[in-house]
């Protein structure tokens, strides 16, 4: 590793990692999925009915979503709702994050028999965009990918003693796949328990009737174990009989449904083909993705010589591709728990693999810190806020996207530095994404105290566009009783305002909505839309960034009487 990946490298790109991943943990723009809010509406609505179980939820068809223990996590780290923040909810996701970090560490040091090799997978596997998007938010993938994760890391690092071990780690090996399927789906035990399997043929020379003798039973108390503390829902759960409908049937069965004209054809075909499972699971690597095919291609041509440990990496990313490639909804996201086997790949190579791969990374991260640059630079000059305030960065802001372009320059001409400075610069585009849009979670995006006081207790009708948006405005607007319509007539002032006697409402930057002579506006903030029409990417793609990214939100007051709620469909449910 010397000459590629110092010691004082791996140091500093490690507190880097640790800095990205906690900078911003608060924010309501972080990379995330859109089943942050539908979890958090879960966890408020279970803590405010007083009890763990069953879980509570005023959505159509969203109750028993996903096993209990994510609900768990997020009403304890919050002390039932009390201390109710993204914070909050998040910070138990960054510690499995870290924890898998660490015994990915632990794992590869062991076999490789080099600490530098150690920190690079971790550092690898935290540089991932899928990593950083699903590891930090209120989701149920940082536990899921731990849990996994723990038993194989286990087997790399005890190696022989794992394999003989006739009880001790079966028992582990269930208990830690059971809390992954109590954080995430029973339907994991398939591909786990598969993996363990290759595992042990490979261990038995590839001898089947070896594997049988010695070790099924193991295999049978591993999945036996799992499938047990999975089972503890439907004896803890006052309404076993909902849990299987909505989450076995419902969640889980429903996948295997073919979703277009075939189960054959969306296979090969579609937005749900083999193909795309393909794709975007080299796309979880985001950045590295290119990094990760080199080390592929590198992994082909050694196939020969592949170590015992390398082979075991490559059968476990085997054993899950194989099996979600199965039911007919297929996601990378499903893949999640390999990409620690990824991320010890690119770093058992790392010395080996060739620089075109590390090269594209950081062409593509110049690419983004130049586009946020671009973005930035515009919003400070222009003066389009309105009331709502005036879009400023701090110094430190200006200095992070300078010392970020003259790295990612740096390791583009000077081949020395050029995986380690591509590595390091992964963990500053995440930091730069943040601080781009950090004025945002200030006075500009937020509404003034006066505003929430003035509002405590009234009826708001604020725009939705995916489920339980509700809650991200919770945070905005606490102590209001929210209900929602949808967000495509968010600029349909004149109707919403003779609707509704309290509305949000949206206006292009740099115009005031034209209102009622009785209306009035009660305060505002700029908004970044999330979702866009393809006419809309293509003019933003043109540089009208400004006109579809961000508006301005006014809260109205208008004379219109209160609506029967109770005969309206809140669009956020």
């Amino acid at each position: 590793m010397r000459g590629t990946f110092s010691y004082r490298s791996a140091v500093l790109i490690l507190l880097l990692g640790v800095f990205t991943y906690l900078y911003g943990l608060d924010s309501r723009f972080a990379p995330k999925n859109g089943d942050e809010y539908p979890y958090m509406h879960i966890v408020r609505m279970t803590a405010d009915a007083g009890h763990w179980l069953p879980l509570q939820s005023e959505m159509d068809g969203i109750k028993n979503t996903k096993p209990p223990l994510i609900f768990w996590q997020g009403i304890a780290s919050t002390h039932w709702a009390s201390e109710w923040s993204l914070a909050h909810l998040r910070w138990p996701s960054v510690l499995y994050t870290g924890l898998t970090a660490f015994f990915l560490f632990l794992a590869v040091r062991r076999f490789s028999g080099k600490t530098q090799t150690g920190i690079l997978a971790a550092l690898v596997w935290l540089s991932f965009f899928a990593t950083y998007r699903y590891g930090r938010p209120f989701l149920a993938d940082p536990p899921e990918v731990f849990w996994i994760s723990l038993p194989f890391f286990a087997i790399l690092y005890w190696g022989k003693s794992a394999f003989e071990s006739k009880l001790f780690f079966p028992l582990m090996a269930g208990v830690c796949l059971g809390a992954a399927l109590f954080a995430k789906s029973f339907a994991y035990i398939v591909p786990a328990t598969f993996a363990m399997g290759l595992y042990y043929w490979r261990w038995r020379q590839w001898s089947i009737p070896q594997v049988i003798i010695k070790d099924l039973y193991k295999l049978i108390l591993i999945a036996a174990l799992a499938l047990g503390v999975f089972a503890l829902w439907f004896a803890l759960d006052p309404n076993p009989e909902a849990v299987w409908k909505e989450f076995v049937v419902g969640e889980n069965a429903g996948k295997f449904a073919a979703r277009q004209s075939s189960y054959l054809m969306d296979l090969l075909r579609g937005g749900d083909s083999i193909w795309l499972l393909i794709l975007t699971t080299i796309a979880n690597a985001g950045l590295f993705s290119f990094v990760l095919i080199s080390s592929l291609l590198q992994c082909w041509r050694a196939r020969r010589f592949l170590s015992l440990e390398e082979v075991l990496l490559l059968l476990l990313i085997a054993a899950f591709f194989i099996v979600f490639s199965l039911p007919s909804q297929r996601s990378g996201r499903y893949l999640l728990p390999v990409m620690p086997a990824f991320a010890a790949l690119i770093a058992l190579y790392w010395d080996r693999l060739p620089l075109w791969g590390f090269r594209i990374a950081l062409l593509l991260q110049l690419l983004v810190v130049s586009l946020l640059l671009w973005i930035g630079t515009n919003l400070q000059l222009s003066q389009f806020m309105g009331d709502a305030g005036t879009w400023t960065y701090s110094n430190c802001h200006w200095v992070l996207m300078s010392g970020s372009l003259l790295l990612i320059l740096i390791g583009l001409f000077k081949s020395s530095q050029t995986k380690t400075l591509s590595l390091a610069a992964c963990f500053l585009v995440y930091c730069a994404l943040t601080s781009s849009l950090a004025p945002l979670e200030g006075r500009l995006g937020r509404y003034s105290a006066e505003t929430m006081m003035q509002l405590q207790g009234k009826d708001v009708w604020i725009p939705c566009d995916y489920r339980a948006k509700d809650e991200e405005y919770r945070l905005l607007l606490p102590g209001t009783k929210l209900h929602g319509y949808l967000a495509k007539d968010a600029g349909d002032i004149a109707v919403l305002t003779s609707a509704y006697p309290l509305v949000a409402v949206h206006a292009p930057l740099g115009s005031l909505p034209e209102l009622c002579d009785s209306c009035q506006i009660v305060g505002q903030r700029m908004e970044m839309r999330a979702r866009h029409s393809n006419a809309e990417i293509q003019e933003m793609l043109m540089g009208q960034l400004g006109k579809h990214l961000f508006v301005i939100e006014y809260l109205v007051s208008t004379p219109a009487s209160n609506p029967d709620v109770s005969n309206l469909k809140d669009v956020c449910r």
